[in-house]
């Protein structure tokens, strides 16, 4: 591949780098590795290996892992693990197929308890209020380090010439325990998000107007989140490098961690994901048929051809991804009656119960819902008091969502087999127009650049890191560079709702020729991203890394 620096690789006999979401996929971290595996690939070839959990079965195997018994010298069938660790060693179905390893970690909980008593002896890890999926993330973070140490030693690898690579609080204690078994390798840690940061947000406190006056270790505390904090802040100490994904990352790790990254690693895309023209020609006009037959069952009216579709994905948190921000500027724009018809749809998945009963009949049927119009796609087990639906619920029935502006909840994972969209996200995108990504708290922002990158235009906010890389190297103008990026604070919200209002007003009413040119723009903002210009970041954080190594074994 052009444009790829490489590094020196006589140093680094083997890359490993491990996340509860190899193989796994759950949110913006699947992205971040599946989408810069081949770079990866393409600069250190099979010194490469990802390490990810095994939570796969037989009757539910994982669709991105293929296995393969023979890789790493039969690595599977040789290695003596302690615990009853076992693994399995195959390639990750994505762009370079890298090496990956599964790792079953059952047998390691019985072993936590004393884990847990050297980590508060060497690194001053409060594992005492630990509760949730503290345990889980723990055992498997040790049987990876277990496994990488395991796996070099059976590949004759030096320690000395391993950097090991942690992705988040839930594999902190991999690179602790690895530290104390096999400190001659070089460690780095990446955070995609701070654990008190979310928690604060997610607690409904303002972050942003009293950011300087927070203490990580007393909000911990405050909000019973000690053990995540504590283990992640000495990762993040502890580590030979580390790093976090943004600028708006590094400033939250300083004032939270007590520590500022070493390295800012911003996260890119991998352009092999974005179907070709005549594919995407293809997938746009079936995804706008299914999701306007679906929106037509659903609200018991037709919409035309050039409605306007606009959406919202993400990780279902209400506050922090910005649904409520959304839903609100909807009903400001329904007052401003755009040129065009609207369909709002929010891609968030919550707690399903199974696909409207009702809907499924109508669009069997070709027909309508014979009880009345509906917005939800899928029966929740909590209607009642799921914040999405609640305030669509309340929206319209004060009247503020009834003419121009229709929405439509689709509360589902869009994995192809919802069992109504039937249609996986990628291949839905290509049918969106404008996409908006509203964030309180997004440490990066993969939506909004998946968004671009398929060439559907975004609007987001300065909380993002994605925003802060857009406001510092583009023009800021949604039909001048496919992105228009909006100022969010604790103090704004009504002024945000109306200037997101504001443009999808102006989309609404822009030419055709003026939406395809903003969607040109997208994509070529997007190349800007492409994993082969910010993969350089991770070949500094390498070189920290194995620079700080040898400053240590000094």
């Amino acid at each position: 591949m052009q444009n790829v620096k490489r590094v020196n690789r006589d140093n680094i006999d083997l890359l490993m780098e491990t996340s509860w979401e190899v193989c796994n996929k759950i949110g913006g971290i699947y992205t971040v590795l599946s989408t810069k595996a081949r770079v990866l690939q393409e600069k250190f070839g099979d010194k490469l290996i990802f390490v990810g959990p095994d939570v796969w079965t037989s009757e539910n195997p994982s669709p991105y892992f293929v296995e393969r018994k023979t890789l790493l010298k039969s690595a599977s069938s040789k290695l003596k693990l302690p615990h009853g660790i076992t693994i399995r060693t195959g390639r990750w179905n994505i762009p370079g197929s890298p090496q990956v390893v599964l790792v079953k970690f059952e047998g390691v909980y019985e072993h936590l308890n004393g884990i847990f008593g050297k980590m508060w002896e060497l690194y001053g890890v409060d594992s005492m209020h630990a509760y949730g999926d503290y345990h889980e993330g723990c055992a498997f973070a040790v049987a990876s380090a277990i496994v990488m140490d395991a796996i070099a030693r059976h590949l004759k690898v030096k320690s000395s010439g391993i950097i090991a690579h942690f992705n988040e609080w839930t594999t902190a204690m991999g690179l602790l325990y690895l530290k104390m078994t096999t400190p001659e390798a070089a460690t780095v840690f990446t955070t995609h998000a701070t654990s008190i940061g979310r928690s604060i947000c997610g607690n409904g406190k303002p972050l942003y107007d009293y950011f300087t006056g927070y203490n990580g270790d007393q909000m911990a505390r405050e909000l019973n989140m000690e053990a995540k904090h504590s283990l992640e802040k000495a990762a993040a100490h502890q580590a030979d490098c580390f790093t976090a994904v943004s600028e708006v990352t590094a400033r939250e790790c300083e004032q939270l961690l007590d520590i500022r990254p070493q390295v800012v690693t911003p996260n890119g895309f991998e352009p092999d994901f974005v179907p070709g023209n005549v594919k995407y020609a293809r997938l746009r006009k079936e995804g706008r048929r299914k999701l306007l037959s679906i929106a037509s069952a659903l609200k018991g009216k037709n919409f035309s051809d050039d409605t306007l579709v606009i959406a919202t994905s993400g990780r279902n948190e209400y506050r922090n991804k910005g649904l409520d921000l959304f839903l609100d500027s909807l009903a400001n724009l329904e007052q401003r009656q755009p040129q065009k018809e609207v369909l709002a749809l929010v891609l968030v998945p919550a707690w399903v119960k199974e696909p409207s009963g009702d809907l499924l009949k109508a669009i069997a049927d070709g027909a309508q819902i014979l009880d009345g119009p509906d917005f939800i796609t899928h029966r929740l087990n909590n209607e009642d008091c799921d914040s999405v639906t609640c305030r669509i619920r309340s929206l319209e029935n004060e009247g503020k969502l009834k003419s121009r502006v229709e929405v439509v909840y689709v509360p589902c994972y869009l994995d192809g087999k919802d069992g109504i969209v039937n249609i996986s996200y990628y291949d839905i995108l290509p049918a969106i127009d404008l996409t908006v990504f509203a964030s309180y708290y997004e440490p990066w922002g993969y939506t909004p650049l998946e968004s671009i990158a398929f060439g559907v235009p975004t609007i987001t906010t300065d909380k993002s890191g994605f925003g802060q890389w857009i406001l510092s190297n583009f023009v800021n103008s949604i039909f001048a560079c496919g992105v228009k990026v909006i100022g969010r604070s604790d103090s704004n919200y009504l002024h945000t709702a109306e200037e997101i209002a504001s443009q999808l007003l102006s989309y609404a009413a822009a030419s055709s020729e003026e939406t395809k040119d903003s969607s040109k723009a997208a994509t070529a903002t997007s190349m800007r991203a492409d994993w082969k210009f910010f993969i350089s970041a991770y070949d500094e954080a390498f070189k920290v890394a194995a620079k700080r190594r040898n400053e240590r074994q000094k």
